[in-house]
């Protein structure tokens, strides 16, 4: 009986305990499966986003390289158009001689010394060259004969011509740009810059990026991987080798294809040093700048999108790991949560009785905080107002200080239409009519003169709107400096700009900013009275994305105490002044997004004030 019992027990437990172990293996494996997948997945995506980021950095890469080829063949290209139409190179042509050759020479040895290029020289109709900037060098162009050169005879038939091909006496490779000389009966000849494109290509390779162009049949030409020169992105058939051949004027090269090969849309395996790599490319036709060429840019690949594919697996699965030990342990707080759940509801009662005592004391609280908060906005919008009829009231004071200044502008245009209208009735009544409508005429203009005059004024008296936007910060200085042309000229001070070409665009409203420039202005002024050779210096500066517009005088400056308390309200060195001027400036700088500050270069030396504006977009 007691075997019987002993083998029964045995048998209960095995069963049970296989069928759990199946389903523990089954959803293990379940997990596992998903696991990877999802590991596998995010590999893949991360690889697709590194790529979309490479492509992003190659795209931006992509014109700054192109640029770098294309300004220095523009800047290069202008050299033999110029000189195609220049006295001495066509005199040269026209008749020979060995002075004219030796003052040629040397011309256009310091053209391409300035300009920076490789050889630059002029050939005959004959072919043969005549003058050259290496003239009397071992390796001197002159009484060479180019009539095969492409360049050449492409020049003498179409004005101009390009060609990239071997040096025949350097045997280094560049790109030669030709222009026809013509002359009344026909053409004289050609001139010819070669450019070696070192410099570019130092360029590209110190970008860190692998760049090179080529022509209409795949031969790379222009590189930052010298070996790859003159090699093909595929293979050429006999008849295409020929013709690159005696286009490149390349007799002995055989064009073998380059070590590049794609393994995806923009994804390609290359070997520019001594092993193979994975690069994103990028490829573009340079256009009219160099027709035919094609650009073509590769940015390594491999330890990024592997680095991203790694870390997001990496990342996914310690994610998932962190997941699964948090749910771990939700399960057990859970259990622990069920045992304190009669706690928390004893607590809980009491907790509500206690907030609804704090809630009822915060609404007391919110109440007398509101009404605080209400007559806050109150006293602010009160000041704000206050602040505005205080830039009016300063914008009107400047306005009755310079009235005086604009009678007087006033009054000239007003006694010439006097005297024009004079002239013209006695005109009409002799019968000259003409010189009757040339005085009008001239009255018309004299009232645009006062038009002009009073708008100015009619525009400064508003009432600032407050509303900025993008203008020529000349124009604002023009403005002031128009309000207050009349005590300018009747000070004897003189005014200097320093201008910027062209004029910086700021964020302002101009109305503002004129009252800025005309505070400063005219405090510069007051301070000038009785100084010998009196000037203000008006100066505009870049810095970022910041415009800086200076005034400075040659006064006496400011005495230390002042300059101590320059900002503060009704500080003043004037007998009538009231010491607001300069800090409404400073308020209104502000409010434009910008400052205004003193820049004293030291006692005795001059004052000197800057506001700083943000450039416009």
């Amino acid at each position: 009986m007691g075997n019987g019992a002993f083998q029964r027990v045995p048998l209960v437990f095995t069963g049970r305990s296989g069928g759990r172990s199946l389903w523990l293996v089954v959803l293990l494996a379940i997990l596992g499966a998903a696991l990877c997948f999802v590991v596998f997945a995010t590999g893949r995506i991360a690889g697709t986003r590194a790529e979309y980021a490479l492509r992003d950095r190659a795209l931006a890469a992509f014109p700054l390289a192109a640029d770098s080829l294309k300004g220095e063949i523009e800047k290069q290209r202008m050299i033999p158009l110029v000189l195609a139409r220049d006295d001495a190179v066509q005199e040269m042509l026209r008749s020979p001689s060995t002075a004219n050759e030796a003052a040629l020479d040397e011309k256009l040895r310091a053209i391409a010394r300035d300009a920076g290029s490789s050889i630059l020289y002029i050939i005959n109709p004959e072919g043969v060259a005549v003058a050259a900037s290496n003239a009397g060098e071992p390796t001197s162009f002159v009484g060479s004969d180019y009539r095969f050169r492409h360049y050449f005879t492409e020049a003498m038939a179409d004005s101009a011509a390009m060609q990239y091909a071997l040096g025949t006496v350097s045997a280094r490779p560049g790109l030669y740009l030709s222009s026809r000389v013509d002359g009344p009966e026909g053409p004289l000849g050609v001139v010819v810059v070669k450019v070696e494109l070192d410099r570019v290509e130092s360029r590209w390779l110190e970008s860190g990026f692998v760049v090179f162009t080529t022509d209409e049949r795949g031969v790379v030409l222009a590189t930052s991987v010298p070996q790859w020169r003159f090699g093909t992105l595929s293979p050429l058939s006999a008849k295409e080798k020929q013709t690159a051949r005696d286009r490149l004027q390349l007799p002995g090269v055989t064009f073998e294809p380059v070590p590049l090969s794609r393994r995806g849309d923009n994804l390609v395996t290359a070997t520019p040093e001594s092993r193979s790599a994975g690069f994103f490319a990028v490829s573009q036709d340079l256009g009219k700048a160099v027709p035919g060429w094609r650009m073509s840019l590769l940015i390594p690949a491999d330890t990024e999108i592997s680095s991203a594919v790694m870390t997001a697996r990496v990342t996914t699965l310690l994610a998932l790991v962190l997941v699964g030990f948090v749910i771990f342990i939700i399960v057990r707080r859970r259990r622990a949560a069920r045992q304190r759940q009669e706690v928390l509801v004893l607590l809980n009662a009491e907790l509500e009785h206690r907030v609804e005592l704090r809630r009822a004391e915060l609404q007391s609280s919110n109440a007398a905080l509101a009404g605080e908060i209400a007559e806050r906005e109150n006293a602010e919008a009160r000041v704000r107002r206050l602040r505005d009829e205080l830039a009016q009231a300063n914008r009107l004071s400047i306005l009755g200080q310079i009235t005086a200044g604009v009678a007087h502008e006033i009054n000239q245009p007003v006694a010439a239409i006097r005297t024009y209208a004079e002239n013209a009735a006695r005109l009409l009544g002799i019968g000259r009519s003409q010189e009757t409508a040339e005085n009008l005429t001239s009255i018309v203009a004299m009232t645009g003169r006062i038009g002009t005059i009073t708008e100015t004024l009619r525009s400064f008296s508003r009432r600032a709107s407050g509303s900025m936007g993008p203008i020529l910060a000349d124009d604002a200085i023009d403005g002031a400096l128009s309000l207050l042309s009349g005590r300018i000229r009747d000070s004897g001070v003189t005014i200097e700009r320093k201008r910027i070409d062209p004029s910086p665009i700021v964020m302002a409203s101009r109305m503002r900013l004129e009252q800025i420039l005309v505070n400063l202005l005219q405090n510069a002024l007051d301070a000038l009275k009785g100084q010998p050779e009196p000037r203000v210096e008006i100066a505009l500066a870049e810095n970022g994305e910041m415009v800086a517009i200076s005034l400075r005088d040659n006064g006496p400056g400011l005495a230390p105490d002042i300059r101590r308390s320059l900002f503060m309200p009704f500080v003043t060195n004037k007998e009538k002044g009231l010491g607001l001027g300069l800090v409404i400036s400073q308020e209104i700088a502000r409010e434009l997004g910008g400052s205004l500050r003193h820049d004293d270069a030291g006692h005795g030396r001059g004052t000197s004030f800057t506001v700083e504006l943000r450039r416009a977009a």
